[in-house]
């Protein structure tokens, strides 16, 4: 692989996974536009697993003092201890459950590769577009991210699930939903930001452990590269976009959202 394509897939991943225009959905169409030879597959697994762990450690890095207040709060469910970190914590098992069962159901049925066509990619980015532009435009925002309960994460977390779907953008349907119920637009780019961390961390998991047993430990140093510049996008991105949250709608990712689908549709 070559610095330029490295260079770009680090940056799809690392600028669109926490904005809502679907980073899954761009590299499906990286990488079947990107004349990819099936003898790479093997190296582009790994590759594709580093970048959620730069993405991951980003992420991670960015929203330390929340990570550490939910390790606390994981601490305080193991013993039993009624804490305000404690109530965090679950609310986020209520979020993640949801789509870890989903991709685990798909997953069994032998869906993922199937739904990761252009197609599916241009559709799903113009059509979850409609409900990101109406809930944000027509969405409340009086709840900060210190009203999140167990019912809302548990409806966001259930919205999430339509992520599964290359093109629906994981960030644009938490997004969609955290505004749907009442949610400044911050507080919901937040929170879905925060809800990220345990996906990536199961994805990188898995894919780690599929890796280990198919014995496959290809391209090593490439796949280091490639996490150091998606960590490096993505921590720029997550600054970025929060702060223009806080000044502008999310109308320019509709957009390009809707844009992107239709040109998608034309080529093909």
């Amino acid at each position: 692989m070559g610095f330029d394509q490295l260079l770009m897939l680090a940056a799809i991943q690392g600028i669109a996974e926490f904005i809502p225009v679907s980073s899954s959905g761009h590299l499906v169409l990286a990488h079947e536009w990107g004349n990819s030879q099936n003898g790479d597959a093997v190296s582009a697994a790994v590759f594709d697993v580093a970048l959620h762990l730069g993405t991951l450690a980003a992420v991670m890095v960015y929203f330390r003092q929340d990570v550490g207040r939910l390790a606390i709060g994981a601490w305080d469910v193991l013993r039993a201890k009624q804490t305000a970190s404690r109530q965090e914590a679950l609310h986020m098992v209520y979020a993640t459950v949801p789509v870890v069962l989903a991709a685990a159901l798909l997953l069994g049925l032998g869906l993922i590769d199937a739904l990761r066509r252009a197609e599916i990619v241009a559709w799903a980015s113009i059509l979850f577009a409609v409900p990101l532009y109406l809930a944000d435009r027509y969405g409340a925002s009086a709840k900060a991210l210190s009203d999140m309960a167990a019912r809302p994460a548990l409806l966001i977390g259930l919205a999430q699930m339509l992520s599964l779907i290359p093109g629906a953008s994981r960030a644009g349907v938490t997004i969609m939903a955290g505004r749907a119920l009442g949610f400044s637009r911050e507080a919901a780019a937040r929170y879905s930001m925060l809800m990220a961390i345990p996906v990536i961390l199961a994805f990188a998991l898995f894919g780690l452990l599929d890796l280990w047993v198919a014995g496959n430990v290809a391209a090593l140093g490439t796949a280091l590269l490639g996490a150091v510049l998606a960590a490096l996008f993505a921590f720029a991105s997550i600054d970025i976009f929060l702060k223009l949250t806080r000044r502008l709608s999310l109308l320019p990712f509709v957009l390009y959202r809707i844009g992107l689908g239709a040109v998608i549709l034309l080529v093909m």
